[in-house]
């Protein structure tokens, strides 16, 4: 009796994987896609968030979805990438948002804005504090769904021809600068320039330009803007946590079955956490490099950060008053970065603060 009641139950269970197999089968269709970057392959750790996130979704799917890389200019140029998105040319790309302020300054939350958020507080924000829901509400006018894709830290103020003393030496300055942080140091007598990041040296090097900023010491080391621009500011307080994002055409996300777009929803965390980390570590080595080999490091003087941060305000201002979406979002993102920085100030700050002092003295 127990040997029938054994096998019948075998049975059953042999069935039931029968029935089940087919439908895991199709919840891992065959698909293959390709994503764009806008970044240059040489530019390893930014550009390298695309791989990291293709190989994720490739191993999570034995294969069965596949997405090819193709850096800037392979396809389209990296300042287009959110454009080949929308249009279909591409399924997805791999950019920083706030690229597309010509379009719409609410482009600019998706990466950094002036004054906002540290690279942990945007993490906050775009997972738990309702900043990656608002995001891709305003991105649905675009055809567009976004995951956050990396994010390169708190960066540099750039490399300059001449020292910035006070705001009057900002002056006429030509200087390649992205997003909204243009039209702030417009109000202080910057040129802004939208150059990519991998035509940026010759613009500098020929003089087109009088400033550039990127991102850091390890990309900045590798695109070679000290041996053209002498003097090494900081902070970049326009990108005090620069967020990237891979953007997805809203029709091929749809169309995804729930497992993939759970998974493509991991890969993109992870290349969001690998950026970083990769920064983190090769930032300190490059910027000694950097030092060693003639670069003047300075910081921005109070008074010219006090000028920005007040040119900030006004442009906050401005572009709230004429832009529902900007300042939907902006109106969010300011009490949540004013909460963040109250805790901040208890804890990080406190420890940060001390084991600076202490390393100091040695």
């Amino acid at each position: 009796m127990k040997r029938r009641q054994f096998l019948k139950t075998a049975a059953v269970g042999a069935a039931a994987g029968a029935i089940a197999s087919p439908a895991v089968a199709q919840s891992m269709p065959e698909v293959k896609w390709r994503v764009t970057s806008s970044f240059p392959k040489s530019l390893d750790t930014i550009y390298g968030a695309s791989e990291v996130f293709a190989k994720a979704v490739a191993e999570a799917t034995d294969n069965k979805f596949q997405i090819q890389v193709f850096a800037a200019g392979e396809i389209v140029p990296g300042l287009q990438a959110s454009d080949a998105v929308t249009n279909g040319t591409v399924e997805m790309c791999h950019t920083a948002s706030y690229y597309y302020v010509g379009k719409d300054p609410t482009f600019a939350f998706g990466t950094a804005v002036p004054f906002g958020l540290n690279s942990r507080q945007q993490n906050a924000w775009f997972y738990h504090g309702g900043g990656q829901a608002l995001m891709n509400d305003f991105y649905k006018k675009y055809n567009i769904y976004s995951l956050p894709g990396g994010n390169t830290g708190c960066q540099m103020g750039g490399w300059f021809r001449k020292e910035i003393r006070t705001v009057a030496d900002l002056q006429g300055v030509k200087m390649r600068i992205g997003g909204f942080a243009g039209q702030v140091l417009q109000k202080l007598g910057v040129v802004p320039q939208q150059v990519a990041g991998g035509d940026i040296y010759p613009a500098l090097e020929k003089g087109t330009i009088d400033a550039a900023e990127w991102v850091g010491p390890y990309d900045d080391e590798k695109l070679g803007f000290n041996k053209v621009a002498p003097f090494y500011y900081y902070p970049g307080w326009w990108e005090g946590g620069a967020a990237l994002h891979f953007f997805i055409n809203q029709a091929k996300w749809d169309s995804l079955p729930a497992t993939y777009k759970s998974i493509l929803t991991t890969a993109a965390a992870l290349a969001n956490v690998d950026m970083q980390a990769k920064y983190d570590a090769r930032n300190p080595a490059a910027l000694k490099r950097l030092v060693g080999g003639g670069a003047q490091l300075r910081p921005f003087t109070p008074d010219v950060m006090e000028a920005c941060l007040k040119a900030a305000n006004e442009v906050y201002a401005e572009t709230s008053a004429r832009n529902a979406d900007f300042k939907k979002v902006y109106d969010a993102m300011v009490p949540f970065r004013n909460d963040q920085y109250l805790w901040w100030q208890i804890a990080e700050y406190n420890m940060d603060t001390f084991m600076i002092r202490a390393r100091a003295r040695g």
